[in-house]
């Protein structure tokens, strides 16, 4: 049987730090009020010539050599991002120039912060049919681009950053099984209202915050029991739950449902807010380069985004 692996992980955060002492000084907050309801402490900002095709290209620069390939040998990239350099060409093949490759094929995914869970569900499948035996999968999103600094609710959540992994293929288990799901009637409760084809109103996010958190806690509960179901597993043989970094509370939340203590969940919101697409991939090469993961451990990956989108992935890592 083919599974695909995961052989190299690799992350970037831009320089620029926006602090919730920052925030303060921006409008009426605390950084106790931020840390509180949202666990953040800081988020990296790009520059103005900064784009998430250099997000992602550092992070998949990191990713390779931790896998020890030699770039040639990458026969796909797949970029999950909401906030591509232009309308076309794709991130994906800005990407691929940047990193000096050619001709293998290269394509964007949009689903929001479920974006990476989303590629890497497709990459597993391109190997598993033969179709690549090397994917280079990254989740990229500069989200200050699209974050209006004057709605105190929205503006102390996203920060940008890229994350990156290969993704090869193997006669030894890696991914279990991915399992990604939409329900688009849940549109207006976070979106940007504005786009390419619709160019009315706003062309920042907006939130509705308690109702979004809701969904999202009942959503990534049914998530969880799909994956140990399908996996015939119990919750006690996860050995790490790595989540989207969307807010404290919702890690928790999902933690409960697994009977799992927080030093098991890894957790970088703190170090940069919610980076959508980012925030899976920059956790876990975050923990792994922490010596915190290891190799033969059981992770769990699960997100949920606009959309509304959501999905999981069971790896042996």
């Amino acid at each position: 049987m083919i599974y695909s692996k995961i052989t190299g992980t690799g992350s970037y955060l831009p320089e620029k730090i926006l602090s919730n002492l920052d925030l303060e000084k921006m409008f009426e907050t605390t950084d106790e009020w931020i840390t509180t309801r949202t666990g953040i402490k800081e988020r990296h900002i790009v520059s103005a010539h900064q784009y998430t095709s250099d997000l992602a290209v550092e992070a998949s620069k990191q990713a390779i050599e931790a896998s020890g390939i030699k770039s040639n040998k990458i026969d796909l990239i797949i970029v999950a991002t909401t906030t591509p350099d232009k309308i076309f060409p794709s991130t994906a093949c800005i990407v691929q120039t940047k990193l000096g490759l050619s001709l293998c094929p290269a394509f964007d995914i949009q689903a929001v912060c479920s974006g990476f869970v989303y590629a890497l569900s497709v990459a597993d499948n391109f190997i598993k049919t033969g179709a690549a035996k090397c994917v280079l999968v990254i989740g990229a999103d500069t989200m200050s681009r699209i974050t209006d600094y004057s709605d105190r609710s929205n503006a102390i959540l996203w920060g940008d950053g890229g994350g990156a992994v290969i993704l090869e293929a193997s006669d030894q288990p890696g991914i279990l099984s991915t399992h990604i799901h939409a329900d688009g009637s849940y549109e207006k409760l976070l979106h940007v209202p504005s786009g390419v084809s619709h160019q009315k109103g706003k062309s920042t996010i907006e939130m509705q915050g308690n109702q979004v958190f809701k969904i999202a806690v009942n959503t990534l509960d049914s998530i969880v029991d799909e994956t140990l179901e399908m996996n015939q597993l119990d919750k006690s043989d996860i050995d790490w739950l790595v989540p989207h970094q969307a807010n404290i509370r919702i890690l928790e939340a999902t933690a409960k449902k697994l009977n799992m203590s927080m030093d098991r969940v890894i957790v970088t919101i703190d170090r940069h807010g919610n980076t959508s697409a980012a925030s899976i991939p920059l956790a876990l090469d975050t923990a792994i380069r922490e010596h915190k993961i290891k190799r033969g451990e059981t992770l769990l990956m699960e997100a949920f985004g606009g959309g509304f989108t959501w999905g999981s992935a069971l790896i042996k890592y």
